[in-house]
């Protein structure tokens, strides 16, 4: 009778990278590869030109899985590399397991392995939790069925992905055709009547109430309200004068993916942490989702990188904020483009629907 389950310890064998030095990395080579490389966060590619443990070599088709830090499970496929420490390179010597749904199991199990997770500076599951971690094993027959599912579902989420993205560029190239050459350039400080951030007294948070919005929550230049965090009728009554939200106004990102703006369009009671600046435009001035896509323009979001501040975290201040320059045609043109806007945003809802069905799924 087939197991319903299997310990990752008895499905393959796990070999470690190498504690490659810093005085290692050279500019010939084999590429060092290490969890940021993975992740896409390295812009640091490093080599190695001496010899080497046969069995930290990495070539296409191998399954690598990041221990520590950053938990992830990645097919390679950019050629032959070595394998730094904290990333396991998968054997599979054990069982009869098919290589992509083992992918897809682990990356199933990832948040569990992320609650087992020990260490203050750099947390990382210890190979005994690893080992034990259980993921479904059923037949080979079912498991080729499922992750060839999976692989189609996932090719639909990247095409919905990427037709969101499209719709984007659509807008922000419409903009810069409408008014790249507009020469009336405007401080962002004449064109708001509040420029302010989110409460910077730290709220007691409760279960259910109040949602309490963070910077996570500003995605997709839109404001999310699914959040794990929610204040008081009293807690809000006593913050919300600071930031009085309503529809119309824009929410801006300070820090980590800082510079992205979202309007507020729903009649929702809610605050928001200090990283987030909040805008209320001069109605009379500036079409809010006009605002909305100045910002987001390739000259509004060079301003803003030239305005961050700070190294290890990187902030954009309301002083720099202030200083933002928008060009500001008549409102007629404002408004014309605004509903140029609301007819490609019909288009992402669409598209949106299709990418959270193929999400679920």
């Amino acid at each position: 009778m087939h197991r319903d389950l299997i310990k990752l310890g008895e499905a393959a064998t796990y070999i470690n990278g190498y504690a490659f030095k810093p005085d290692d990395r050279g500019k010939v080579g084999l590429p060092i590869i290490r969890i940021q490389d993975l992740t896409g966060n390295s812009y640091d590619l490093g080599f190695y030109d001496g010899d080497y443990p046969e069995k930290i070599e990495i070539n296409d088709g191998d399954v690598l899985i990041s221990w520590s830090a950053s938990l992830g499970v990645y097919i390679w496929n950019n050629g032959k590399a070595l394998l730094n420490q904290h990333i396991f390179k998968v054997v599979f010597d054990k069982v009869n397991i098919d290589k992509n749904y083992f992918v897809y199991a682990v990356r199933y199990k990832l948040d569990e392995m992320g609650r087992k997770t020990h260490g203050a500076t750099m947390k990382h599951i210890v190979k005994r939790d690893f080992d034990a971690t259980e993921i479904p094993y059923p037949s080979k027959h079912e498991q080729i069925e499922i992750a060839n599912n999976l692989k189609r579902i996932e090719n639909i989420i990247e095409l919905r992905s990427n037709e969101l993205q499209l719709l984007d560029e659509l807008i922000k190239a419409r903009f810069v055709e409408m008014f790249g050459d507009c020469s009336n350039m405007v401080l962002l400080n004449d064109l708001c009547l509040i420029i302010t951030d989110g409460t910077h007294q730290p709220p007691k948070f409760q279960e259910k109430g109040i949602p309490f919005i963070l910077v996570s929550n500003l995605s997709n230049n839109t404001v999310t309200y699914n959040t794990e965090k929610y204040i008081s009728e009293e807690t809000y009554n006593e913050l919300y004068k600071r930031t009085p939200i309503e529809p119309g106004d824009l929410l801006l990102s300070t820090v980590g993916s800082y510079g992205h703006p979202a309007v507020v369009t729903e009649d929702i009671r809610f605050l928001f942490q200090r990283h987030i600046a909040y805008l209320r435009p001069k109605r009379e001035l500036v079409n809010s989702f006009y605002l909305h896509s100045a910002l987001l323009a390739p000259d509004g979001q060079r301003q803003i990188e030239e305005k961050v501040k700070g190294i290890a975290q990187k902030t954009l201040n309301l002083s720099e904020i202030r200083k933002i320059m928008i060009p500001l045609p008549k409102m007629e043109e404002q408004d014309k483009f605004a509903a140029f806007v609301h007819q490609v945003d019909k288009s992402k809802v669409v598209v949106q629907k299709a990418l959270d069905e193929a999400q679920i799924l």
